[in-house]
């Protein structure tokens, strides 16, 4: 009887163990193995990325905003209306034919604006535009899930497709970097669902390296101010139907997008104020880590360094972020330098602007690739894309 007990009591243990098993390797066959299964099969502290530790004072000194008052100051004079000696204002009225001139020569902006209900209105909208950009202007570390309602909605209205939450299926963002022609990446560059290219980088006779396919031109607000300039505010080297994403780098850039809203065909969208907060407090932490570890000197050495007020990421910079919040895989192509290569493939330039920190964005990349949860400040309720650079 004893044994016959014992047996039973076996099989059954038997029975159980099998039936662990069986669902443990239901879970791997699954590729994914979620948090609560690690923990039910005492597999967390193997499996789960360890948490990044970051540096207090580091953090709190990147949140400091280095051109904040200046901002606030111009962005006030611009609302209390004393932009009309404002060098920009006089070229725009100059260039849109509104001007009315005084006996000696000068411009009389008095005369203009109460002659000129077209520019009036101009005026008019870019003062409400602009309050409403400067309210947004504030830290938000959720953005990054709100890049689709923000930037892609709009595009899937625009050609005509029904606007979902659905992530573009692969992007690919092209630099601008001279390594381009190290590489024949054109037809690679064209395979991706979308692509993104920066500040009216040339493409014709550039094809096989860059491609040819286009479907964000994403640039900064000083390009379009030069675009401005021209008839019909023509920034299009990509087609008429190309859409522009844009970020803001001065307050009175503000005016350029308003008139030239009005003429465009396709959309041309301001990037969230919010977003480009997230974006410079990024950048700085990177650079303001690697001058420290370098230079050995205290966090407030780096002001100096790296001129506060100016210092700003780059465009491809915020490409790459825009393209992590809206697309499914993101590939990265022309980002980097060689002593042999060119700083731009299609100019003979070969210094770098000083106020970017590019060697401090070229660490955040390399995080991209192999451990974003170390990039401060975004959201953990944001999932990274996979990213993949090549050079």
């Amino acid at each position: 009887m004893m044994k016959r007990r014992a047996r039973h009591l076996f099989s059954i243990l038997l029975l159980a163990l099998l039936a662990v098993a069986l669902a443990f390797r239901a879970v791997l066959r699954r590729g994914f193995v979620g948090p609560f299964e690690l923990e039910r099969y005492g597999l967390a502290a193997a499996r789960r990325p360890p948490a990044p530790v970051f540096n207090s004072s580091l953090l709190r000194y990147a949140e400091i905003d280095g051109a904040d008052e200046k901002f606030r100051r111009e962005t006030q004079q611009l609302l209390d209306g004393k932009f009309l000696g404002h060098p920009q204002f006089r070229r725009f009225a100059a260039r849109r034919r509104f001007t009315n001139f005084e006996p000696n020569g000068r411009i009389n902006m008095v005369v203009q604006l109460s002659l000129a209900p077209r520019y009036q209105r101009y005026v008019q909208d870019f003062r409400r535009n602009l309050q409403d950009w400067s309210r947004k202007k504030r830290f938000e570390p959720d953005v990054m899930n709100d890049l689709i309602r923000l930037v892609k909605h709009p595009l899937d209205r625009h050609g005509g497709l029904v606007v979902s939450d659905r992530r573009y299926a692969s992007c690919a963002v092209v630099g601008n970097s001279g390594i381009l022609l190290q590489s024949e990446n054109g037809e690679l560059i064209d395979s991706h669902e979308a692509v993104i290219r920066l500040n009216n980088a040339k493409i014709k006779g550039f094809e096989r390296n860059v491609g040819s396919k286009t479907t964000i031109s994403f640039v900064n607000s000083n390009i379009l101010h030069l675009c401005a300039r021209r008839e019909r505010c023509f920034c299009h080297p990509y087609g008429v139907d190309v859409p522009i994403v844009m970020y803001i780098c001065q307050p009175v850039h503000l005016l350029d997008c308003t008139m030239c809203n009005s003429s465009h065909k396709a959309p041309l969208i301001v990037t969230d104020p919010s977003f480009d907060l997230l974006c410079a407090r990024i950048v700085k932490y990177y650079s303001v880590r690697r001058f420290a570890n370098e230079t050995g000197k205290p966090l407030e050495a780096w002001d100096a360094s790296h001129d506060k007020v100016f210092f700003h990421y780059s465009s491809g910079m915020q490409a790459i972020m825009l393209a992590l919040g809206i697309c499914d895989r993101v590939s990265v192509f022309g980002f980097g330098k060689s002593e042999s290569a060119k700083h731009h493939y299609y100019t003979n330039q070969k210094g770098e602007l000083t106020l970017h920190d590019y060697r401090a964005e070229y660490e955040l990349y390399h995080d991209l690739v192999e451990r974003p949860q170390a990039i401060p400040f975004i959201s953990d309720k944001f999932k990274f894309p996979p990213v993949t650079i090549y050079q």
